[in-house]
C-alpha cells in the first residue's frame, strides 16, 4: 500500500477495487450482478490477455452491433443468440413440467394482428398450405380457455414481413389469437422454410470469422400466456427439415419437433379452408407454474 492508503490498481486489486465501488448500490440485485459480472469479465481478460489493439476492436465490434439496430431489426439479440447465452438464459429460467423454452429471436419487432380462431397468418397466398393446431393445457393437463397465442414464422423462401417490406404486407406471417373454451387454438399458414439469420451485420461477420453457417431449421414462434401463469415463449420445428443438428441459434430440443404430415384428403383440406396436398400440424403448449 502507497502512502495514504491508496491501493494501485494492477491485476491483483483490480477486481477488488472495481466491486467495491458498487458497496453502496441500493439495489441488493443489481450489487450482486454487477460483482459477478466484475469478477468474471476480470477473468477473461486476465486469462485471454487481450492487447491494446484486440480490446479497441472488441470495443468497436460492441458499437457496430449497437449501430446495427433499428426498430425491425436487433442486433445484440441476434448476438446473445449465436453465442448461446440467449437460449442458456432460457434454459436456466425454465419450468419443469412445461412445454421446453426457446429464444424470442430478433424478429418479434412488430404487434402481431388479432386474428379469429381458424385464419390464415398467410396473406400472400403461398404454395403449400398448412394447418396448425393444438391445446394450451396447464401441468395437469387442464385446458386454459381464453390463453393468448401470438404467433409468427418466416414465408416459403424463408423471409419475415420485416425482412421485406415491399414484398410482403406488415403482418404476414404473425397472428395474435385466444384459444376456445376447450384451450384449443387453431389456424392455416404455410410450410415454413428453413433460413439463414442475417449476415449482413455484426454477428454475421462473427460467424463468417469461424467458419460457422448462419441457418436456422423451419420453425414456427409462440408466445403464450393465461392469468395466472407464467408466460411461455417457444419454437415449434418442423420434422425433417434441415439443419435441426445444427441451429445456429441453438434452440432445438427434442420435444419441440413436430411432424407437419402432408394430406392429400380433399375432405379434410375443405373442412381446413385449405386445398389439398396440406400439410398438418397437432401439439400442445402446456403452461406451468403462477408468473413470479
Amino acid at each position: 500500500m502507497s502512502p495514504g492508503g491508496i491501493v494501485d490498481f494492477n491485476e491483483h486489486t483490480a477486481t477488488e477495487a472495481v466491486q467495491n465501488s458498487f458497496g453502496d448500490t441500493p439495489d441488493a440485485r443489481l450489487r450482486e450482478l454487477l460483482n459477478t459480472l466484475t469478477r468474471h469479465l476480470h477473468a477473461f481478460v486476465r486469462e485471454a490477455r487481450p492487447s491494446v489493439r484486440e480490446w479497441e476492436q472488441a470495443i468497436a465490434f460492441l458499437t457496430a452491433v449497437g449501430q446495427s439496430c433499428t426498430d425491425t431489426r436487433q442486433e445484440f439479440v441476434l448476438l446473445s443468440d449465436v453465442l448461446g447465452v440467449s437460449m442458456l438464459v432460457e434454459t436456466l429460467n425454465e419450468r419443469e413440467g412445461g412445454t421446453a423454452s426457446t429464444v424470442l429471436g430478433p424478429f418479434h419487432m412488430v404487434e402481431s394482428p388479432s386474428r379469429a380462431l381458424g385464419d390464415s397468418i398467410d396473406m400472400v397466398g403461398e404454395a403449400e398450405p398448412c394447418v396448425v393446431s393444438g391445446r394450451v393445457l396447464n401441468a395437469e393437463g387442464a385446458p386454459l380457455p381464453n390463453a393468448e397465442v401470438d404467433v409468427w414464422q418466416c414465408n416459403e423462401r424463408g423471409f419475415y414481413d420485416v425482412q421485406e417490406p415491399g414484398a410482403q404486407p406488415s403482418g404476414n406471417g404473425r397472428g395474435l389469437f385466444r384459444t376456445d373454451a376447450e384451450g384449443r387454438f387453431r389456424f392455416r399458414t404455410v410450410l415454413p422454410s428453413h433460413y439463414p439469420i442475417p449476415t449482413d451485420g455484426p454477428a454475421g461477420r462473427l460467424l463468417n470469422a469461424t467458419g460457422r453457417h448462419p441457418y436456422r431449421p423451419a420453425h414456427i414462434h409462440f408466445i403464450v400466456q393465461a392469468d395466472g401463469y407464467a408466460p411461455l415463449t417457444t419454437h415449434i420445428f418442423v420434422a425433417g427439415s434441415p439443419y435441426l443438428d445444427s441451429d445456429a441459434v441453438f434452440a432445438v430440443k427434442q420435444s419441440l419437433i413436430v411432424d407437419f404430415a402432408e394430406s392429400d384428403d380433399e375432405d379434410a383440406a375443405a373442412r381446413n379452408g385449405v386445398h389439398a396436398p396440406f400439410h398438418h400440424a397437432e401439439f400442445d403448449l402446456v403452461l406451468t407454474g403462477e408468473q413470479a
